[in-house]
């Protein structure tokens, strides 16, 4: 990083640190004032992006403003903790030893990483890919903790939690918490373990924030995850919003449940429980008992597409959906570009879809699993499409993840039924022939330009 982008970035984080002081004293007053005490800071040109599209959420008092004045609305310590973690240290501080690394060891460095503190779970949902890899495997709260340690020498302050359910290890995941109070940590959660005695240990840490799983309204959401859940989720949400807490929405749109999530009672509903954020993950078809059924259709993905940005316009939710806003990161996430995936067992993979691996954390450093085979191949052929909505290397080019794992060597680290590449990128052809056409279509229109890679 030059001396002028360091000077940028420690000016601009003060800045940020200056306008979040000044909006706890009166945010509904102070709001309109905010970005001229933020311009006063900074030169002009520097960080003009960022600076407008806050200058026009304020300006509009649209749904954006209302998101920000929800903020307000939760337990000022987890909230002044989140933005100091989520805004300072990883997104300005961290990106930038981040991206001093990435030149300095020619690989991937992540923003995230996401983790398995186990394989153990207390539900069985169909369709789930985290069951394959059994449910007896853990990763010790010494192997997270040095995972920790080695990730903010990187500069990587997010860490996200998935399973298993990462829940079943309450104690340890406030102890990691605790332990590392500059780092935000994130888990996928179906909900159900969620009480009181819990939102207090939230608020007592400040730094942990829960995605709840939710496939749909009730019956869609019991078909898949078991009768009486959906009430469970509907139970820890209220204990969240009556403690001021913070949590998101996870999603997997499939063939079965794509209008319930995509629809405008379901994005009420969420708002309405008091749900910051949603997730929307495309059904990956991973897994030899995997259903390729339940993958959407072209128009079933085209609708979720359409109707994903038409609320994120109008509601107050942040909205991502990672299959279909790859536009916004340059297409592909994986492989170190912007997160990992450690699992149970430690393996290091590049996606938490795609169970391929050359290394274990047990056996290696972080960087060195940064360098392995398998995640240089992700760093020397991302993007793997010019289309932004073909971003996958297995789900809409299955030919270069069969590629990419026979050059590597990499191994399935499914240790209960080893799923083959060739088995799972099968899977994939019928499915990214029948995608492309409209994936085709939708890009040219979106006026980014198109290009077939």
């Amino acid at each position: 990083m030059s001396i002028i982008d360091s000077v940028k970035n420690t000016a601009f984080s003060t800045a940020v640190n200056t306008v979040l002081d000044y909006l706890e004293k009166d945010p509904e007053a102070n709001i309109p004032k905010a970005m001229r005490l933020m311009d006063k800071a900074l030169p002009d040109g520097w960080y003009e992006g960022q600076r407008a599209a806050f200058r026009r959420a304020i300006d509009d008092k649209g749904n954006w403003y209302q998101l920000i004045m929800k903020a307000y609305q939760l337990d000022e310590g987890v909230r002044k903790t989140f933005f100091q973690n989520f805004i300072v240290n990883s997104a300005l501080k961290g990106t930038a030893i981040q991206n001093e690394i990435r030149k300095k060891e020619n690989c991937n460095v992540p923003w995230a990483i996401l983790l398995d503190p186990t394989s153990a779970c207390n539900l069985h949902c169909s369709g789930c890919w985290a069951a394959e890899y059994g449910h007896k495997l853990n990763l010790s709260l010494e192997t997270i903790d040095s995972i920790v340690r080695q990730g903010k020498e990187l500069g990587i302050y997010m860490y996200i939690y998935t399973g298993g359910e990462p829940m079943v290890r309450k104690k340890d995941l406030i102890t990691l918490c605790e332990r590392h109070p500059d780092c935000e940590f994130l888990s996928f959660t179906n909900g159900t373990l969620i009480d009181e005695a819990f939102c207090k240990e939230m608020l007592r840490v400040k730094n942990f924030v829960p995605a709840i799983s939710l496939e749909g309204f009730e019956q869609a959401n019991d078909g898949r995850r078991g009768k009486g859940v959906f009430e469970k989720v509907m139970r820890a949400m209220d204990l969240l919003r009556s403690n001021k807490l913070p949590f998101g929405i996870s999603t997997c749109y499939t063939s079965a449940n794509y209008a319930d999530i995509s629809s405008e009672q379901f994005f009420d509903m969420m708002i309405e429980m008091g749900a910051m954020f949603v997730w929307f993950f495309h059904y990956m078809p991973v897994g030899n008992d995997a259903v390729p059924e339940l993958l959407p259709t072209p128009e079933q993905r085209k609708t979720v597409y359409e109707r994903v940005r038409a609320f994120r316009e109008t509601k107050p939710i942040f909205s991502m959906d990672f299959q279909n806003d790859a536009e916004y990161v340059g297409g592909c996430i994986a492989g170190g570009r912007n997160y990992l995936h450690i699992n149970a067992a430690g393996d290091v993979e590049p996606c938490v879809f795609i169970h391929y691996s050359n290394v274990n954390i047990h056996e290696c450093s972080l960087l060195d699993a940064l360098k392995s085979p398998i995640f240089m191949a992700y760093h020397d052929g991302q993007p793997f499409n010019k289309n932004m909505l073909r971003p996958c290397p297995m789900l809409e080019n299955p030919q270069l993840l069969r590629e990419m794992v026979k050059r590597t060597g990499a191994k399935s680290t499914d240790l209960q039924s080893p799923e083959s590449v060739d088995h799972l990128c099968d899977k994939c052809e019928s499915y990214a022939a029948q995608w492309e056409p409209t994936a085709n279509a939708l890009w040219a229109a979106s006026g980014k330009g198109y290009s077939s890679k």
